[in-house]
């Protein structure tokens, strides 16, 4: 067995695999170029980056992903289907880091941090001093959680029964909503929150689910915080929303197009703060999800059914390719 980590995994990952026999190739680096040729002589795939869309082409003896993480996006699953590829993820592992990233983000951006410490690098101590006349407590706040799965209820119980503050919630089923969330129509929560942090999963009715109308409704004093999906924002509207005040600020650890390089317009911005997909990596979610990764995707190549398997149809097909 071949399998390419087109990511790093925690070292406990690596050692099951290669305890079970597998010969583990690690990708310098993450350029589609690199990934398709590595992929060429592979069994299996384990990523948390977004895989290029003709991957399967590229590398037909790839028979089994796995997803380190949730994001079914980062795989072109009707391409996946085609060629009988079993495509796994790993819902829930990181749902507390990515919380708690969530929670790190709401007190950065309501005390001010990133301008009070460039402030205090250029400026006056008295200068710098006098920004943490507009901090504000969370507590006084509303967070509006658009998807409230296994990252969001974490999160609503944090903001909730942690900060005191008032939570909205808005998902397709409302009624199953956890107790900490007020179940409210999607411009509602807009309106009304502080923060508004989108958690949730990229499909056909998220896509730019935040466009230039609903940032319209949002408060001029609110900030987005978006670690579902970069898609589910209208990201030009955004950067014209920022640019032009409409919106305190966001921080933002997805984006439109999965990687954003030098001469972004979003770089330009002195209101937003910009991380490279990482809220979920921890060390503790790392280990987790490093062995998990690892278990199933040796289940797939052994033809065992793995505990999420993303496109359960091309099962039949993809235990044909293994016999």
């Amino acid at each position: 067995m071949r399998i390419l980590l087109v990511d790093p995994i925690d070292r406990s990952g690596e050692a099951l695999l290669a305890e079970r026999g597998a010969e583990v190739i690690a990708a310098p680096e993450g350029s589609a170029a690199t990934v398709k040729r590595l992929a060429r002589e592979a069994d299996a795939l384990i990523t948390r980056s977004r895989l290029p869309e003709d991957i399967f082409e590229a590398a037909p003896n790839v028979r089994a992903v796995t997803i380190h993480g949730t994001g079914t996006d980062l795989v072109p699953l009707e391409s996946a289907d085609a060629h009988g590829v079993a495509v796994a993820n790993l819902p829930g592992e990181n749902a507390r880091s990515v919380a708690e990233y969530c929670a790190m983000a709401m007190l950065m951006l309501a005390r001010g941090i990133v301008p009070i410490m460039a402030a205090m690098r250029a400026r006056p101590w008295d200068e710098a001093r006098a920004l943490g006349a507009r901090a504000h407590e969370l507590g006084e706040m509303t967070a509006g959680l658009v998807g409230v799965g296994a990252i969001g209820s974490r999160l609503a119980r944090i903001c909730r029964h942690g900060f005191g503050m008032r939570v909205l919630g808005y998902q397709r089923r409302l009624d199953r909503l956890p107790p900490e969330a007020e179940p409210v129509a999607l411009e509602r929560l807009i309106a009304e929150s502080d923060f508004v942090v989108l958690a949730c999963p990229l499909t056909p009715e998220t896509h730019h689910l935040l466009d230039r109308a609903r940032f319209a409704l949002m408060k001029r004093t609110a900030w987005l915080i978006n670690v579902g999906r970069g898609p589910v924002v209208e990201e030009a509207a955004l950067v014209e929303a920022l640019r032009e005040r409409r919106i305190a600020g966001a921080m933002l650890d997805v984006y439109e197009h999965y990687r954003i390089g030098p001469g972004h317009p979003l770089f330009s911005l002195d209101n937003v703060l910009l991380t490279p997909h990482l809220a979920g990596m921890t060390v503790e979610s790392r280990r987790r999800m490093g062995r998990a990764a690892a278990e199933a995707t040796l289940a797939m190549l052994a033809g065992e059914r793995p505990p999420n398997l993303v496109n359960p149809g091309v099962w039949p097909k993809f235990l044909a390719r293994l016999s």
